[in-house]
């Protein structure tokens, strides 16, 4: 499952992405996380390490993305517009630091940070503002890293859920776009762009797996008895396609990594 694409919110999607608050306990527990791999691959990516950088973690939402940066060695800060969001990220990451602000107006000063990472958020920006933005607070030689972790169309449950959704909800089931449309907001810049693609799985429980679709935003806006039913639907059919109650979620894992200049 997957949220908007990477051309800028409208105000409709902006009004979706509040729906967040209410569902941040949620989202922080059946979010999937991501694998050392991805780091591994922003660092090389980048030509340095994280160790001892300074990171922006822009629509670091309850702090999933940021608590690995941070186990990683890098300098963290959070950056998150949402009241609900920011509140659970406060009470599950004590010691890192939290600023409110959205990347389309990031609160920091000229070239103070090394990198500027998006983590699953990229695509609640509008890029005409948040590419510029990153670019006047990295320093030279610094990275904007996008990434987003998607689940595997590729197999078929994950396809018929999808095609599910979207049935249900024709007007607000978003999937992400494709990593040349992400990229296209960067090529009016200078900046070096490279990318890479990973793979990876997690299993979790049925139980887990509705959790993690009550924290996706387009049902997340739904009312309780508008929500349930659907969630019902995917209940029985994950059951119908896991018997024994674990679900083997496949990703694919999109990094994008642009260098300002050195």
């Amino acid at each position: 499952m997957a949220e908007k694409t990477g051309t800028g919110p409208s105000s409709d999607f902006r009004e979706l992405a509040k729906s967040f608050g209410g569902v941040a306990a949620e989202y922080d527990r059946a979010r999937p996380s991501y694998p050392q791999e991805l780091f591994d691959a922003l660092e090389r990516l980048a030509g340095r390490g994280l160790k001892g950088a300074r990171v922006l973690d822009v629509g670091a939402g309850t702090g999933i993305s940021t608590r690995l940066l941070a186990g990683r060695g890098a300098d963290v800060l959070a950056v998150e517009p949402n009241a609900g969001m920011a509140g659970q990220f406060l009470a599950v990451s004590p010691g890192l630091g939290l600023v409110r602000g959205s990347g389309d107006e990031l609160p920091f000063h000229d070239a103070s940070a090394d990198f500027v990472t998006y983590a699953q958020a990229f695509h609640w920006t509008t890029p005409e503002k948040s590419v510029p933005e990153a670019i006047r607070v990295l320093r030279p030689g610094g990275a904007l890293a996008l990434w987003w972790n998607v689940k595997d169309s590729n197999a078929a449950w994950v396809r018929a859920m999808g095609e599910r959704l979207h049935a249900a909800l024709p007007t607000t089931y978003h999937g992400y776009g494709a990593v040349d449309e992400v990229t296209s907001h960067l090529a009016p810049y200078d900046l070096r762009v490279e990318h890479t693609r990973l793979r990876w799985e997690r299993r979790v429980t049925v139980d887990h797996m509705i959790t993690d679709l009550t924290s996706r935003s387009y049902l997340a806006a739904l009312a309780p008895e508008q929500r349930a039913p659907l969630l019902a639907v995917e209940r029985e059919a994950l059951l119908a396609e896991f018997p024994d109650g674990t679900v083997v979620e496949p990703y694919v894992l999109d990094l994008t990594v642009a260098l300002t200049p050195s």
